[in-house]
């Protein structure tokens, strides 16, 4: 039995519908908390971390490039200690 126009009409809505739900779910849930404007952290907080990160990321550089060129430990070319 073939379905009315109607009933064709009608599911057409349903599938349209679910649609926008999901993909109206799927813009909400990537955006996370930003989209509602509600930083999880402040700007201070935020700047504060970066300022971190960037010095903890140069200490390892440094602490690698030493390590690398043999700088990390003291010689043992000379019997002489210094003070």
């Amino acid at each position: 039995m073939r379905d009315s126009y109607g009933e064709y009409i009608m599911r057409n809505k349903v599938a349209v519908t679910l649609l926008v739900v999901l993909l109206v779910s799927l813009v909400v849930l990537s955006t996370g908390c930003g989209f509602f404007n509600q930083p999880g952290k402040t700007p201070a907080e935020v700047n504060r971390d970066h300022a971190r990160t960037l010095r903890i990321n140069q200490q390892e550089m440094m602490a690698d490039i030493d390590r690398a060129l043999d700088l990390d430990k003291p010689s043992k070319l000379t019997d002489k200690h210094l003070p």
